[in-house]
């Protein structure tokens, strides 16, 4: 743990445990209650820190800390390989936009402005000038999840470090390691000392006296939406930004490119082993090119590469733990006996799921209701725009939907109608760049990440009135 400048050990620890193999990654101490008082406390000091500089100085730290993880690039990548399970070529993929969302922040961090306001609009406001300007909030406490244990920690912390923010970080219980490099980054790219504090341990003790610590100003959490609700009615009257995952819906016209659709679903449905907040999830086929669809998808999926992630040629590895792939095994179960039908995999590996693809009667199961978060996807038919708008829109989340189509009209259709964040066009809904609003409606969530946004959560607005 990292506490006012300081790493500190426990006796007791935690281990944090390869996925693919079981072998031990490494350990962290158990923090509890009382260190998040004290880092809370340090926080309170970083916070003063923080207020001594200036934006181009925390611009020089960001963009340093861009250039730290650069220069480990490599080291960080098997390091969440080994902790997290994502192949090589995800990992990679994470490091190098990590790289880009604190190179993003630092940009950020020099663009904080307000505007001037016209008061004198008004009889009252005569002989007087307004301005406003943006605040930092004050401390953020940070909890961030296991599938993105950097790259997420990023997007939590640059931009709060950006709008000159303390921050108190509990990084995910069963991948903290990278995020503890990143500490260590952060403070030899000349970071206050008492400006980052990270505790590590069980969300249920650390999450919760975080959220509800009277010091702290705002929440930014991802995870799933039941432990996002506990976290607002603890959190009581703070800003939050509350990422809170979803079951992605895409939907495919009859005009549309299949191969480029099944080339993008094939990845963005299995990435991760599919435990992406934004992973495909749900496809919605037109029906005149349903069967067409599906003899392709089917075999694309199955012949999908599992083994161990450091193997350069591995496509899809394993589930973070051995109990979430036998509950995903389980709700695969559970549809097939409500009337769906398995096409391919759905079975248990070790620590894998097989990639799966199911169809049939699925809407009275949990694999279309919930977020499964496993290499899984549940395709089904459509007779028109209508029926397929309504689809997408059958569900409690409401984070990004994707659409494939030529008809520009259809197009714009989505776009106004599906009830979400984003919308991508001919593209899968797992699309994501670091400086894109990104953020959801509907039990998905409240509030916006990505550098500029998040900047705009991370700070107060502040109204300033003169008499000339």
């Amino acid at each position: 743990m990292l506490i006012g400048g300081e790493w500190i050990e426990r006796k007791e620890t935690i281990d944090v445990v390869n996925p693919y193999d079981g072998s031990i990654v490494g350990r962290v101490a158990q923090g509890t209650k009382s260190d998040v008082v004290r880092a809370v406390a340090a926080a309170e000091r970083g916070l003063e820190q923080m207020g001594r500089l200036t934006a181009a100085e925390r611009a020089e730290i960001l963009l340093r800390t861009a250039g730290g993880i650069e220069e480990r690039s490599e080291d960080l990548s098997r390091l969440i390989a080994r902790e997290v399970g994502k192949t090589l070529g995800e990992a990679r993929g994470e490091v190098g936009r990590a790289v880009s969302t604190f190179t993003f922040s630092s940009e950020e961090a020099k663009r904080i402005h307000g505007e001037t306001i016209p008061v004198d609009a008004v009889a009252a406001g005569k002989g007087k000038w307004g301005v406003s300007i943006r605040v930092p909030v004050g401390i953020v406490a940070a909890i961030s999840p296991f599938n993105f244990p950097l790259n997420l920690v990023a997007h939590k912390v640059a931009p709060a470090l950006a709008a000159g923010n303390a921050v108190v970080l509990k990084p995910a219980t069963v991948t903290p390691l990278v995020a503890i490099e990143l500490g260590r980054i952060l403070l030899e790219a000349g970071l206050p000392s008492h400006a980052l504090g990270i505790v590590t341990g069980p969300g249920s003790e650390i999450g919760d006296a975080l959220s509800g610590h009277p010091a702290v100003r705002m929440v930014t959490f991802t995870g799933s939406m039941e432990v996002g609700e506990k976290i607002c009615r603890t959190a009581g009257l703070k800003k939050l930004t509350m990422e809170l995952g979803s079951n992605s819906p895409v939907i495919l016209m009859e005009d549309a490119n299949l191969e480029a659709a099944v080339r993008k679903i094939r990845t963005a449905g299995y990435a991760v082993a599919g435990q992406v907040c934004i992973s495909v999830q749900r496809v919605i086929v037109h029906e005149a090119v349903y069967d067409e669809f599906l003899s392709k998808i089917v075999p694309a999926v199955d012949s999908l590469r599992m083994g161990d992630p450091l193997d350069e040629t591995t496509e899809l590895g394993p589930m973070i733990t051995e109990d979430e792939v036998g509950r995903a095994a389980a709700w695969i179960e559970d549809a097939i006996a409500s009337g769906a039908r398995l096409e391919c995999g759905g079975r248990i590996d070790g620590p894998f799921l097989t990639p799966a693809v199911l169809t049939g009667d699925v809407r009275r199961s949990r694999v279309w209701t919930h977020e499964l978060f496993a290499p899984a996807i549940v395709v089904v038919r459509a007779k028109n725009l209508d029926e397929a708008i309504q689809l997408a829109n059958d569900s409690p989340y409401g984070l990004q939907a994707g659409v494939f189509t030529e008809r520009l009209g259809d197009a714009l259709r989505v776009i106004r109608e599906v009830e979400v964040g984003g919308v991508m066009v001919n593209e899968a809904p797992t699309f994501r760049v670091d400086n894109m609003p990104y953020g959801g409606v509907k039990g998905s969530g409240l509030g916006r990440e990505g550098a500029r946004y998040a900047v705009e959560e991370m700070t107060e607005l502040r109204m300033i009135g003169f008499q000339i």
